[in-house]
Order: structure tokens, then C-alpha cells, then sequence
């Protein structure tokens, strides 16, 4: 049975997309307001001060306190000459976003080359053209996942946080987390004794997040601008759990990535990976392609005027290793009792692991 253009199902559908349009641009507008409140303040501030994020030496006792500050302003410094200085705070200090910088260079890396999608770059490259897919979508990013997945992404994110075990009173963080789906759930969980730690490599995603966890009242939250590769800003062993939504398979080095989640877990802590995998069922896996790469840049032109970064999205999904393959890189990286479970005949799969 199919819907004539007047029937009560169009017009609910109808509503539905415009509500989330209209609720996707007033987010967008408060975004826009908010960046544009904290330009003016830092025209007048010095840079040392102009902290969009939270400092990681701000964080509240229990959690991890990290290397990263600003450096001291006091009458020793004072006399010292601005070159000595800056070599100071690059021996000892991490500067407010210096966490974020791309261990990939050309003198580490040479030419070597890695995937972006199905291209072929140079490792040094793949962080930046990653960021400018996700600076153009993020604005648009939430309402793109509800219109791709069909709403089914809110049905993974809830069964991925029903395996995660996390009680009142811990630590998480949540690697990747741009717009705090995952976050927001934790907020409430650990409640007023325990924290959570809302982290991205995009400053544009993590400023949605940081809206959206702001206006629902989530006061137990930070929000810290961090690569998952390193985990800079975070001393060993100083979270319960860690997870990762959707945001492994962009990352360069993954099993980098991997040993930084380890590090960063207490004994004991879990790791929780949620991400796009390889569909068990064929004829499934061939339709399920047919859709990615016909439909999905076709609803990133309409929606988010930008169907590039909607192909890459589909691309970096299927140079993502599949379900065994990330289990055996998990326990290379030192973690126990690693299992998968596929959701949606595999399309999507929740991995976990422990820390002995």
C-alpha cells in the first residue's frame, strides 16, 4: 500500500522533516551565536586566555589531570625572553589545542601512504582531510543520521550503552563523541559523583556536542578537544570506560589509537567500540552498497549541500577492517575477553575488551 500525496502518513513524515530542520537550524543559530560571542571576547583577551574548551588541569579531582596548561604569568617569566619561553612550554607544557596536532608528518612518516576513503594519501594528510569533512557536516550531522539510518542509529546507541556497564559514581570518556549522543546517557548514569568526558578531534562537532549537553543540564560533563591516537591530555589508568562511537574508522593509525584507549582505562575498565562493519548476510551487503553510494551522497546534496563528504563516508565504512579483524587488533593492543556482537545482520558492530 503506498501513500497518496495528501494521506495522514505523508503529512506526519512531512512534519517530522521540517520539525527536525527547524530544531537542526536553531541549534545551528545558537552555534553560530556562541562562536561569534567568544571571537568578540578573545579580541579583547590575550590568547593565552582564550580557551574555547575545558583544560584538561581544570578537570575535577578523580579524573585525569594531564600535562596540558597555559604558562605561568609571574614576575620569574616575566624577564624571560619570549623565545626561552615558548621553548620552555613546548618541553614541559601542552598549549591549550597542541593535543590535537597530527603526529603524521613527512619527517615521521616519510611517503607513506594510507586510505581516505577509497584515495590513496600520504598518512601526514588523511587527519586534515578528515576534518574538513566533518567542520562541513557538522551542523547537519544529526539530522543526516536520523534520515540515513532511518532512525535505527538511536536503536545501536542504546543496546551499545545497555553493554557498556556503566554505574553512578565512574568515569567516561567518550572518544569521538561529537555531538554527545552517547555523553548525554553517560551524564545521567554516573550521576552527581561520577564525570564524564566528552572528547573530539573537531572543534565544530565538539561545539555542537557542547550546545546540546549544555542546554539539557548536563553539569557533570567536559568537553576537551583531543586525537584519539595519542589521548594527550589524559594520564594512564584514569578512566573506568572508554568508548568510541562511529569515529574509529577515521582515524589514521588504529591501533595507535588502540594502545592510547588502553593506556587511559583503569585495571579493570572496559573499552566499548560501536562502529559501521561488514553485513553477514550478500545479498544484504550488495544493497545495503547500492544505498551507500547512490543514496547517501544524493541526501548529503539536499540536506547538508555536500555529497563529497557523504561519499567519503561511505568509502571509509567499507575500508574499515570487519568484525574479526578489529577483535584480533583489540587484543594486540592488549586487551582480554574481547567479543563483537552484530547488530542489524552486521552492518553495525558493538566490540568490547578489558583491561586486566
Amino acid at each position: 500500500m503506498t501513500d497518496t500525496p495528501n494521506s495522514p502518513h505523508t503529512d506526519l513524515q512531512d512534519k517530522l522533516v521540517k520539525d527536525s530542520i527547524t530544531h537542526d537550524q536553531k541549534i545551528s543559530a545558537k552555534v553560530l551565536s556562541t562562536q561569534t560571542s567568544s571571537l568578540n571576547k578573545a579580541s579583547s583577551q590575550p590568547a593565552d586566555n582564550n580557551n574555547d574548551f575545558t583544560n584538561v588541569q581544570d578537570l575535577p579531582t578523580g579524573t585525569p589531570q594531564g600535562q596540558q596548561t597555559t604558562m605561568p604569568n609571574n614576575e620569574n617569566t616575566a624577564h624571560t625572553s619570549s623565545a626561552a619561553q615558548t621553548s620552555a612550554q613546548r618541553q614541559a607544557l601542552f598549549n591549550q589545542r597542541d593535543d590535537i596536532n597530527n603526529p603524521h608528518t613527512p619527517e615521521t612518516d616519510g611517503n607513506e601512504q594510507t586510505h581516505f576513503g577509497y584515495k590513496t594519501v600520504n598518512k601526514a594528510e588523511k587527519q586534515a582531510r578528515v576534518a574538513d569533512v566533518f567542520t562541513s557536516v557538522a551542523k547537519k550531522y544529526d539530522i543526516m543520521n536520523d534520515l540515513m539510518s532511518f532512525g535505527i542509529h538511536r536503536l545501536w546507541k542504546r543496546y551499545a550503552i545497555s553493554l557498556s556497564g556503566v554505574r553512578a559514581g565512574q568515569h567516561v570518556l567518550d572518544i569521538a563523541g561529537g555531538t554527545g549522543d552517547l555523553a548525554k546517557v553517560f551524564s545521567r548514569e554516573v550521576g552527581r559523583n561520577g564525570h564524564v568526558v566528552l572528547s573530539d578531534i573537531n572543534a565544530a562537532m565538539l561545539e555542537v556536542g557542547r550546545e546540546r549537553l549544555i542546554n539539557a543540564g548536563c553539569n557533570n560533563v567536559d568537553f576537551v578537544l583531543a586525537n584519539a591516537e595519542t589521548l594527550a591530555p589524559f594520564d594512564d589508568e584514569s578512566f573506568d570506560l572508554v568508548t568510541i562511537s562511529f569515529g574509529l574508522r577515521n582515524v589514521t593509525d588504529k591501533d595507535a589509537a588502540l594502545k592510547a584507549m588502553y593506556r587511559v582505562l583503569k585495571p579493570g575498565g572496559r573499552l566499548l567500540i560501536l562502529e559501521f562493519s561488514k553485513p553477514v548476510f550478500e545479498p544484504l551487503s550488495k544493497a545495503y552498497d547500492l544505498y551507500s553510494f547512490t543514496a547517501l551522497p544524493m541526501m548529503g546534496k539536499l540536506i547538508a549541500n555536500d555529497s563529497e563528504s557523504y561519499q567519503y563516508l561511505a568509502e571509509s565504512i567499507r575500508m574499515h577492517p570487519d568484525q574479526q579483524t578489529l577483535k584480533q587488533m583489540m587484543q594486540q593492543a592488549g586487551f582480554e575477553n574481547c567479543d563483537y556482537h552484530n547488530l542489524t545482520a552486521g552492518i553495525v558492530a558493538i566490540h568490547r575488551g578489558f583491561k586486566a
